[in-house]
């Protein structure tokens, strides 16, 4: 299947929410029709600009820890829609200490559209969203960064013009990034490899849920030990770093785990010749990638980071109804 930019069906009179709840918390909130919605409009609303469509509505970003892209992303994303946008810092809010998590819920809900929360447990996310009665937004968890993932299918679609059929090769820890990751790409109709460590490879319910979206779109999943065998002739080579948030003294640990799976020249020589580099940032230059290899021709990193905020435009857009997602020519 072929996608041309702004290539749309035509709406079909009041069409239903583009997601399965009022939340956005895992990719899985998405079907395979859906997920194709929010990419080829993020194209759309990419191409347009700056709008007042949401000109009305304020989201709250409720962070436990720092962020670069993802508040800047989400800030912009607001500001081009016309929205206003407000940032609560850890030490403002202090979840879960300060102030109990139900009753930020609550609050927030009394005072603005949405809340884009950026937590450590995916547990705080589901309590903000059993007791808001606005939509919550995970903008990473330790479960899953589904934002992220839009915006990555979004730059491989903008790059390689489809979706459906291509290789994605992700080398590393099999964690949050890689969670939204497989799922997002079988549910586009993407084959999946991963290389992994023994002991840090992407979670079995995870794992299992991919493997049904994959039944119904054709897709392949792959997991491997070996990134050689992983990045052999993918057209997409992903990483990520080896060391999260959180995880601070494990770092050198993990270095001495992952030192066979940088990716480098010579590992990325392994994928097809027009292959992209991708990585979700921030990178540790010298660890998961090589020095230098990120300002690449092959890199598209910059361009990811930049459509954060068009991916986040579609998704904010339609869940603060601004947008009335039209379906893309999926079957």
């Amino acid at each position: 299947m072929l996608l041309k930019n702004g290539e749309f069906m035509l709406y079909c009179g009041i069409q239903e929410d583009v997601l399965s709840s009022k939340d956005f918390l895992s990719i899985a909130d998405l079907d395979s029709q859906r997920l194709y919605s929010l990419i080829t409009s993020a194209v759309d609303l990419k191409a347009e600009g700056w709008s007042s469509m949401l000109s009305e509505k304020a989201i709250a970003l409720l962070f436990e820890h720092p962020s670069n892209r993802t508040r800047v992303s989400f800030e912009m994303a607001m500001r081009q829609l016309g929205g206003h946008c407000l940032y609560l810092s850890p030490d403002e809010v202090g979840m879960g200490k300060r102030e109990s998590v139900p009753d930020v819920a609550q609050v927030l809900s009394r005072c603005v559209n949405a809340i884009v929360a950026r937590t450590f447990s995916h547990g705080t996310l589901e309590v903000l969203a059993q007791n808001s009665s606005i939509p919550v937004i995970n903008a990473l968890s330790d479960l899953e960064h589904p934002c992220q993932a839009l915006a990555d299918l979004l730059t491989i679609y903008e790059k390689k013009n489809m979706l459906e059929g291509i290789t994605l090769a992700y080398v590393g820890d099999g964690n949050n990034v890689a969670n939204s990751l497989v799922l997002a790409t079988s549910l586009a109709g993407m084959n999946f490899r991963i290389a992994s460590p023994p002991g840090y490879q992407i979670k079995e319910g995870i794992l299992q849920n991919a493997r049904e979206y994959a039944a119904e779109t054709g897709s392949e999943i792959f997991c491997t030990e070996d990134p050689r065998e992983a990045v052999r002739g993918a057209d997409v080579v992903y990483t990520d770093a080896w060391t999260s948030m959180g995880q601070e003294t494990e770092a050198e640990q993990r270095r001495r785990i992952f030192a066979n799976y940088q990716v480098n020249a010579e590992l990325l020589s392994q994928a097809r010749g027009y292959a992209i580099l991708m990585h979700c940032l921030p990178a540790h230059h010298g660890e998961e990638v090589a020095e230098n290899i990120l300002y690449s021709p092959q890199s598209v990193v910059f361009d990811q980071a930049e459509n954060r905020i068009y991916a986040q435009k579609a998704l904010l857009a339609e869940m603060l109804g601004g947008l009335e997602l039209p379906l893309a020519n999926y079957p």
